[in-house]
């Protein structure tokens, strides 16, 4: 009478520990003993071995060049691509954008990046008060007054920057008091965002309007989505930058985690 569920188990274990091998051969591009695949699954030998022979004849892994060892093929790269092509951003991220608006009761912005420019692509209105931020769905902003522009900029390579400022010296502008114009200025800028983990728009590019936002990364480490807090300046001198960053950053990281990112796990 219990013999098909311990079959089942049985399967299931099988399949869990399989998956198990393919996370650990990930962190080993150029193959990884047996052994020690055995030692870090903390499976026996044989286990591990049969667990492998499987793999294999599936072709999810090959020997590596190494005698005994094991390294994943790229059918394992093809369905990470075939998810990722498929993955709906906005989908992914609504629930916790939506969560963030709740708890702040503020305008939540989410942007991706085009080339040198970041694009609103999703918005929530304030849920309190009656404040209203000009940006909306579709819009084009620019990267060097923005906080979600700045944060691209900054997570760029090392000489983006100045290739950025070469290449727009006829779009950048000061639109308020507080717009940074100056590359030297927006340098030391970008430095202090990338050793923060934050960005912020402090009546650069609207008077009365400040912005916080935070990268949302991918699983290479790579930034191509950002979302940001809008609020009063008055607003956010009453909440403080700390109470807001905390929401901001929790919800950044849980949506990079649902990218694939594993930096604060």
């Amino acid at each position: 009478m219990n013999k098909e569920p311990i079959e089942k188990n049985g399967g299931n274990q099988s399949l869990i520990r399989g998956l198990r091998l393919i996370d650990i051969l990930s962190n080993y591009p150029n193959g990884c003993p047996l052994a020690k695949l055995a030692e870090i699954a903390e499976l026996n030998k044989s286990t591990v071995h049969r667990l492998l022979q499987g793999l294999q004849q599936e072709g999810f892994i090959r020997p590596a060049t190494t005698a005994g060892s094991y390294r994943l093929t790229t059918k394992c790269l093809s369905i990470g691509h075939k998810m990722f092509s498929s993955l709906n951003i906005i989908n992914v991220a609504s629930s916790y954008l939506e969560q963030l608006n709740l708890i702040l009761g503020e305008t939540v912005n989410f942007s991706m990046r085009e080339n040198d420019h970041a694009i609103m692509i999703y918005k929530l209105e304030p849920t309190t008060g009656m404040m209203r931020t000009r940006a909306y769905i579709g819009q084009h902003l620019q990267l060097y007054c923005s906080a979600m522009g700045k944060l691209y900029m900054a997570y760029d390579k090392p000489d983006y920057t100045t290739v950025y400022w070469q290449k727009n010296q006829n779009v950048i502008q000061r639109l308020t008091c507080n717009t940074i114009t100056e590359l030297a200025v927006m340098e030391k800028e970008l430095q202090d965002i990338r050793a923060q983990g934050f960005a912020m728009d402090k009546e650069e590019n609207e008077l009365g309007i400040s912005c916080i936002a935070c990268p949302i990364f991918n699983f290479e480490n790579k930034v191509e989505y950002s979302l940001s807090v809008s609020l009063s300046t008055l607003k956010l001198k009453q909440l403080g930058v700390e109470y807001l960053l905390t929401e901001i950053k929790r919800t950044a990281i849980a949506v990079s985690q649902e990218l694939g990112w594993e930096g604060e796990r």
